[in-house]
């Protein structure tokens, strides 16, 4: 069989990286285990030999499977499932860990979402002190995934100065300067 490259899950997205390692560990003939896993019996001395060939089969296609995984994990991934003593046990460990990373992830894009919407310019405050707030939060929405374009960035800076800035603000709409600032 020719060697796959592994897919490596590199925290950003779950999602992508499961579709693609299902895939991989399907080529490997592995998926299987991992995805219903197998019955460790209580008492292997009962068994017949036909049965005892097929659990050792069964416990060496996990462990390939649980290899495979533990190669596309860095040491972060690897950490979340090293207690796993199976393939199908490493999978939903991974699965649980980054679903809930994404439902964390989706609740933060929310809060920054509220608050760059809810961003004014305090009376106070000079323009560079809010650039840099305004700024700090785009940044951020970026950080986790939020498709923020600059001039959408310069809009939200513009549409929330200050009054006594609404003069220049007319000026630079009426000559669509702020296009070039971006």
């Amino acid at each position: 069989m020719a060697a796959f490259q592994v897919p490596v899950l590199d925290n950003n997205s779950f999602d992508n990286w499961s579709i693609k390692m299902k895939a991989f560990l399907g080529a490997h003939d592995v998926w299987e285990v991992v995805e219903k896993g197998y019955i460790e019996p209580e008492d292997e001395s009962t068994l017949s030999q036909p049965q005892k060939e097929s659990l050792k089969d069964s416990r060496k296609r996990d462990k390939k499977a649980l290899y495979l995984i533990y190669q596309a994990l860095d040491d972060n991934g690897f950490e979340k499932v090293s207690s796993a003593t199976s393939a199908k046990q490493a999978w939903e460990k991974l699965q649980t860990s980054y679903k809930e990373a994404e439902q964390v992830k989706k609740v933060r894009l929310q809060v920054l979402r509220g608050e760059f919407e809810s961003l004014q310019m305090k009376g106070s405050e000079s323009i560079s002190d809010y650039f840099s707030r305004v700024l700090a939060v785009s940044n951020q929405l970026k950080r986790n995934g939020e498709k923020l374009e600059d001039v959408r960035i310069m809009e939200k800076i513009l549409c929330s100065l200050d009054p006594k800035f609404e003069h220049i603000v007319v000026t630079i709409e009426e000559k669509k300067t702020w296009k070039k600032l971006v």
